[in-house]
């Protein structure tokens, strides 16, 4: 049959066009390397955020000597100008086609697929086994990048085989591929798995297990700045601070629906006095429990809940990722209970919050979605379709009135209502999934929430989710990363350093740093017998944003010589000026030195 699924680009750096054009040179990764390494099974390869990836069951083992031929070959395939043809085949035939060929994976995979239309689409000498999404021919393929390769197991699953998915990017223009390798570069050097324990921020211990966060002085004093400001925030804006259990009888999360929906994300029961107990996955539940802990009146709403909450999620160690994906990390968790009149206003302050949140930490650029769910899959969530709807309409009446724009993105909802979620570009211009805003009509019907309304009557409440760190691990990552590791002053661990040329200094160093400490500074001494450029070296790998450097001169003037950190060097400075402009700096939270 003709080709099908092919798409004809209008703009080549739409999302369509540039799945198409990845996907499709996944295709060409997949034809290469089975030609290259023969005994290579195929299995699945996507078009992912920036790029795509195959993975691979080969008795050959990659690495990146690999990549520069199979690029080569990859090329060569581009230059034939192939077109993907599509053809439309039954259940049966395809089955047979790809046992055939030993592809087993393949054969699998149409197990799940039996009920659907099938098509394998062809290009030069291979065939795949996909839903399409391809450009017209092979020649649209020309500026691709093979990345990494890592271990993958089949399907994500453990007990499966384990694979090896080779990862790459695909761009419609030289230069554009040009500019991402150049990020990806900026990205490695800024890699928080790096940065954190060079600072001694924060650690993951073997003995402990994978996935759990170990946080170190310096990181813990960032981490205690940063929950501070946000409770204080959140005090400000009429939440209530609560505190909840880390485990629950496992009849809760029956209750609530988690081990129905979420099971597979959650550690097991822990038998405690003959009744199981489970780690909390999320805190909403407790929440509920104190919302129902008492009738409430319409005169009460909205009620605000707001907890830091740790909790813990059974993440596949293929998937853990330093501080953006763990095993236990805490929530900057709240939940509110409100009227149907009142959702709409809580919501748009949420928002309003979340961008105080971006802005406070220096993120000037974000963008919005809305996540829905997939009435084709409707088992996959609670609620009936005409909630779905009337919530989805909810969150985007709030983003219209606001004039923010946003993308609508199908099936990406959690099971227990819509969302908005916002994402925070970094320095580099990276993209992080950050707060998100959550509407939920599911679980105050599952555990039969009432207020009494203005009429006498008993009314079911509205129940909105809100995380705006997301999560303090994940948060702080991506603090590390946006400023590679050189935190603006107000949380910075150690705000100055004083070093000390000579003996002769160490007691006025001492005085100023009981001054500067009395005025809330973090300050530490180094009055080691150590060269002064040895000692000026150690700070800035530390990435202390100020340093005072005393000498017998500096003594004799009373001033102060004054090492900025990006290299500036601020002489004859009095104690009271230095501290002037920190304490100024400290308060208005600049994210860059204010000295000119």
């Amino acid at each position: 049959m003709p080709a099908t699924d092919i798409v004809h680009v209008t703009d080549p750096n739409s999302q369509e066009a540039l799945d198409a054009l990845r996907h499709s040179c996944a295709h060409l990764m997949a034809q290469a390397v089975q030609e290259l390494f023969p005994g290579t099974k195929i299995t699945i390869g996507p078009a992912i955020e920036n790029g795509f990836y195959y993975d691979f069951d080969s008795p050959h083992r990659f690495s990146e000597a690999d990549f520069l031929p199979i690029e080569k070959r990859m090329l060569q395939i581009a230059e034939g100008n192939h077109p993907f043809v599509g053809k439309e085949v039954s259940y049966e035939e395809s089955k047979a086609y790809w046992s055939g060929r030993g592809e087993n994976y393949k054969v699998e995979l149409l197990e799940g697929f039996k009920d659907q239309k099938l098509t394998h689409y062809t290009h030069s000498t291979f065939t795949d086994l996909c839903r399409g999404g391809h450009t017209p021919s092979t020649k649209a393929i020309r500026h691709f990048k093979l990345l990494s390769v890592a271990g993958a197991y089949w399907r994500g699953d453990e007990k499966n085989a384990m694979l090896q998915r080779i990862y790459a990017t695909a761009w419609p223009a030289k230069d554009q591929l040009s500019a991402h390798l150049k990020m990806l570069e900026e990205a490695k050097k800024r890699d928080h798995r790096k940065i954190g324990p060079a600072l001694d921020l924060f650690s993951i211990q073997e003995l402990a297990g994978p996935g759990l966060i170990f946080w170190h002085p310096k990181g813990g004093r960032v981490r205690l700045i940063m929950e501070d400001w946000l409770r204080a925030e959140a005090l400000k804006r009429g939440y209530d601070m609560v505190y909840t259990p880390h485990i629950a009888n496992a009849d809760l999360w029956h209750t609530s629906g988690h081990t129905s929906f979420y099971r597979q994300n959650m550690f097991g029961e822990i038998e405690v006095e003959k009744a199981d107990y489970m780690l909390k996955p999320m805190n909403c539940p407790f929440h509920i429990l104190i919302y129902r802990s008492s009738l409430r009146s319409y005169k009460d709403l909205p009620l605000r809940y707001a907890e830091l909450g740790t909790v813990y999620r059974y993440e596949r160690s293929g998937v853990l990722h330093g501080l953006m994906r763990v095993r236990g990390f805490t929530q900057d968790d709240a939940h509110i209970f409100c009227t149907p009149d009142q959702i709409e206003s809580e919501v748009s302050g949420c928002v309003d919050f979340a961008l105080e949140v971006f802005k406070t930490y220096g993120f000037e650029k974000y963008a919005m979605e809305v996540s829905t769910w997939d009435p084709e899959k409707s088992g996959d969530y609670s609620g009936e379709a005409a909630e779905w709807e009337r919530a989805t309409s909810a969150l985007e009446s709030v983003l219209n009135r606001r004039g923010i724009p946003y993308k609508l993105c199908k099936g990406e909802a959690a099971f227990y209502g819509p969302k908005i979620d916002m994402k925070l570009i970094d320095a580099i211009g990276r993209p992080w999934q950050l707060s998100t805003v959550q509407f939920d009509f599911n679980l105050p019907k599952k555990f039969d929430l009432e207020f009494v309304g203005n009429d006498g009557e008993r009314h079911r409440p509205l129940m909105v989710h809100r995380a705006l760190y997301g999560s303090v691990e994940r948060f702080f990552g991506i603090l590390v990363e946006h400023y590679a590791g050189a935190f603006p002053l107000w949380l910075a661990p150690v705000q100055v350093k004083i070093l000390t040329l000579t003996d002769a200094q160490i007691g006025l160093a001492e005085e100023l740093k009981k001054t500067f400490e009395a005025a809330g500074l973090r300050v530490e001494l180094d009055a080691r017998p150590e060269k002064i450029g040895h000692k000026i070296r150690e700070t800035a790998l530390e990435k202390v944003p100020y340093m005072v450097l005393l000498g017998p001169k500096d003594v004799e003037s009373g001033t102060l010589a004054v090492r900025l950190r990006d290299g500036r060097q601020k002489n004859g400075v009095t104690a009271e000026e230095f501290l002037r402009r920190l304490t100024e700096e400290v308060s208005t939270k600049k994210t860059a030195s204010s000295w000119e």
